[in-house]
């Protein structure tokens, strides 16, 4: 198996790390295999013409653990060796762990718990979290990678149900949360003990944050919390939720707090919704009759929720576009391998010219959205702010995943229409892309303030 030696790195195509080596004229500059249980012989150092030979074998050296090295940094770059070496652990997992288990967490209506587990084993659920905590300690380019990869496990639930707990509710806690809750919720979250979920939409507040009711009263040391949330994904799975509510109704947006709640709290209930797509993942409405938590659950300052949230919430839309249309970028693919092989009138349906103009046409489509979608995720990895850019891709991505499905499902055909087909399946999935973490409406909105309108 061929191996790419980068700053005394040795990367091959495999999963898991399992074998350590050194520079066999100095002690440090270790080398990591990534893969099989194998030898590699001829590797050189990456800083001297000296071999590396392997040492012994080890435990798994998870992605937290090379980060902690100071081996596996971020770059500018969104293509670099390292990125395409992840993209490829990544994509194994996706084709050994989630691909060939699709249609059962469909049956399921969640997914399977032990996966966080996997995930956490191979760091994937806190790339941009603090090494102390768990995390990797990387940049928002790999998460691109890890949801352009999930994106293609043919299960837009599935993803929903991983970017919420990793991109949707922990991002506050790992931001603002105090010592003792990062310790306590976050580094299970980030090594797949923990699942989490984000609560804030209510049957009588959507896409209007403010408008929610859910009330966190002061009692001494505890909030009792009494109210509900409706439409929350992970709502069976979640250990513990995010949780926005109100804490004081005459502070305006000063008025709201993000709580974690226990979801084995006294007083804490779910009831499952029927969806009419993204079956992999479970969606449920919350309610919290007099829910007492520690007023030391609160993340961040008390009053400083609602804005808190909004940051939240660029990350929750940038990652929904960034799988959205690559689940759409794998259906267009696979709908070209479909019209490639169906023959109709005497000839396969891709050698037609009206297919031939629409696969452009679509293709052209996706191409704008990524690229949108990468200059939002570079201005992250640069620091800038990218809240109005993330914001045009939210509608523009939300509308060419509908697009995309619409199109593909009628080159389908019939197949299109059942439940088995790919296409049917995104018809319904891509759906939610332009209503969920802020509708194109709100969207719209927020643009036309921006622009002066």
């Amino acid at each position: 198996m061929p191996a790419l030696l980068t700053m005394g790195i040795a990367w091959t195509s495999g999963r898991v790390p399992r074998a350590i080596g050194r520079c066999v004229d100095k002690d440090e500059g270790e080398l990591v295999i990534l893969g099989l249980d194998i030898t590699v012989p001829g590797l050189l150092c990456g800083a001297c013409p000296k071999p590396f030979v392997v040492a012994e074998q080890m435990r798994p050296l998870t992605l937290r653990a090379l980060a902690a090295k100071g081996s596996f940094m971020s770059h500018a770059s969104l293509n670099s060796p390292e990125h395409e070496q992840f993209r490829e652990m990544v994509r194994r997992f996706t084709e050994e762990e989630l691909r060939p288990r699709a249609r059962e967490f469909d049956e399921m209506g969640r997914i399977d718990k032990s996966l966080f587990k996997k995930m956490g084993d191979l760091g994937l659920l806190g790339l941009r979290y603090d090494p102390e905590y768990g995390g990797a300690g990387l940049d928002w380019s790999y998460t691109m990678v890890l949801f352009e990869e999930l994106a293609r496990c043919d299960n837009a639930g599935v993803t929903m149900g991983i970017s919420v707990h990793t991109d949707m509710a922990t991002p506050s806690l790992a931001e603002f949360g105090s010592e003792t809750l990062k310790r306590e919720y976050l580094v299970p979250s980030i090594a797949g003990e923990m699942v989490s979920a984000i609560a804030v939409t209510e049957p009588d507040a959507g896409s209007d944050v403010s408008g929610i009711r859910t009330r966190a009263v002061r009692d001494g040391d505890e909030w009792v919390i009494n109210g509900s949330k409706i439409y929350i994904t992970n709502a069976a799975t979640a250990d513990w939720l995010c949780l926005l509510a109100v804490t004081d109704p005459e502070a305006g947006y000063g008025g709201f707090s993000q709580i974690v709640v226990p979801t084995d709290t006294p007083g804490f209930r779910y009831e499952l919704l029927d969806k009419i797509g993204n079956w992999g993942s479970d969606t449920g409405q919350l309610y919290f009759e007099d829910v007492r938590v520690p007023v030391a659950n609160t993340i961040g300052d008390i009053g400083r929720g609602f804005q808190q949230q909004m940051m939240q919430f660029q990350d929750e839309r940038l990652v929904g576009c960034v799988s959205s249309i690559a689940g759409s970028v794998h259906l267009w693919e696979e709908t070209r391998r479909w019209t490639e092989e169906r023959i109709l009138f005497g000839k396969p349906l891709s050698k037609m010219q009206n297919t031939q103009f629409k696969m452009v046409e679509l293709y052209t489509e996706l191409t704008a959205a990524r690229a949108l979608i990468r200059e939002c995720v570079q201005r992250r990895v640069d620091g800038e702010d990218a809240t109005g850019l993330i914001t045009m891709a939210k509608l523009f991505c939300g509308r060419v995943s509908r697009k995309v499905a619409d199109e593909c499902i009628q080159f389908h055909g019939g197949y299109g229409y059942m439940k088995e087909s790919m296409a049917g399946r995104a018809f319904v999935d891509s759906r939610l892309i332009s209503i969920g973490g802020g509708s194109d409406e709100t969207m719209q909105h927020y643009m036309a303030k921006q622009l002066g309108f």
